[in-house]
């Protein structure tokens, strides 16, 4: 379910009250712990968190007009997504989401490579999201992305 918003405040507006609630936390969670370099913008009709092209000129090797992606947060059909290219590409990073995953809520982890589903709203491990967030600098983001997937 891509959007077609232009803002991040027209994507919420267009949301179901309970995904409204859930994408307002998931995005002040993330504002609250993302490092410094990183810009929010609607990326994929979703809300995305970039590396502009001011600090990473070359963009996303796939289309280098856009800016390079590191997470997205979505309200998709049956689920709201949180998308991370840090654990897509990142052995450690992913290995410390999952270990720390089972103290944060009692929910089934349902993921892919990059993207956590939340089929439940109100098991959405908010704070492990945040630390997830904070972990990862611009500078460590883009060294993973050189390192393991732009080719």
């Amino acid at each position: 379910m891509q959007s077609r918003a232009e803002t991040v405040e027209e994507y919420i507006d267009t949301l179901p009250e309970d995904r409204k609630a859930a994408i307002t936390e998931l995005r002040n969670v993330i504002l609250k712990n993302l490092s410094k370099g990183f810009m929010e913008t609607i990326s994929y009709g979703m809300i995305g968190y970039v590396v502009p092209h001011t600090i990473y000129p070359d963009g996303y090797h796939c289309d280098p007009d856009l800016p390079l992606p590191f997470l997205s947060i979505a309200s998709q059909k049956n689920f709201v997504a949180v998308y991370h290219m840090g654990i897509y590409s990142n052995k450690k990073w992913l290995d410390w989401f999952v270990n720390e995953y089972p103290k944060h809520t009692d929910a089934k982890l349902d993921m892919g490579k990059s993207c956590m589903r939340f089929k439940k709203m109100d098991k959405i491990p908010y704070k492990l999201i945040g630390e997830l967030t904070k972990k990862v600098s611009v500078k460590d983001w883009i060294e993973v992305y050189e390192n393991n997937i732009k080719r």
